[in-house]
């Protein structure tokens, strides 16, 4: 997500005194995603997904939230903002996991609210991520392409604690595990550099003439 600044001459200058922390949020953001769509998708029969609380809070949560802080460092607004939003957002959904947060407890008597609560909570991280692929769109292939399955992530996702369909819980789950390796390619496109033993392209679109 640091493509924004190789596009903009002005923020090179804030680069060469910081590392790239673009492989850190990406990395961070496609482990907890991954671990958690396989749980949603029943992998070897897991069904409770609590054991990403952990994972959730420090690597998906609080390294990505720091990545987003560097990358503000750095001027890069876009990668900034998209870091500290699924930061936050794994902060959050962890925070929905804890026991003694009192958050599911408060639906203990009313389970079919809580799905309903959280569907809506998921359709509000659907328009945000489309808003990031809107934006993603001047920055790469790869990028476009991860915040598309995004989108259609949390939207199966949504629908399927709207209407409390699993078969659609675990649509959801495959688009993920395909977002995560999405990510993880991104993240290695990121952590390459041309002092390393090979690089992999990921589809940067060509500057945006101004004339």
């Amino acid at each position: 997500m640091s493509d924004v600044e190789k596009v903009d001459p002005p923020h090179r200058a804030h680069r060469s005194r910081l590392g790239n922390p673009a492989p850190l949020g990406l990395f961070s953001f496609a482990s907890t995603t991954l671990v958690l769509s396989l749980y949603n998708v029943h992998a070897r029969h897991v069904v409770i997904p609590n054991v990403i609380v952990g994972m959730a809070l420090f690597f998906g949560g609080l390294s990505q939230f720091l990545a987003g802080m560097w990358e503000f460092a750095a001027g890069n607004t876009f990668g900034a903002t998209a870091f500290t939003s699924y930061g936050a957002f794994w902060l959050s959904f962890a925070t929905l996991l804890i026991p003694n947060s009192g958050i599911g407890e408060a639906y203990a008597d009313a389970p079919a609210m809580f799905d309903d609560a959280l569907g809506i909570y998921l359709i509000s991280w659907m328009i945000i991520t489309f808003l990031f692929l809107i934006g993603s769109l001047r920055k790469s292939v790869g990028l476009s392409a991860l915040f598309l399955f995004l989108t259609l992530t949390f939207m199966l996702l949504a629908i399927g604690n709207l209407m409390e369909k699993e078969n659609v819980v675990k649509g959801g789950g495959y688009l993920g595990i395909i977002t995560a390796a999405i990510a993880y390619y991104c993240g290695l496109g990121e952590l390459l550099t041309d002092n390393d033993l090979f690089t992999i392209p990921t589809g940067k679109y060509p500057p945006r003439r101004i004339d």
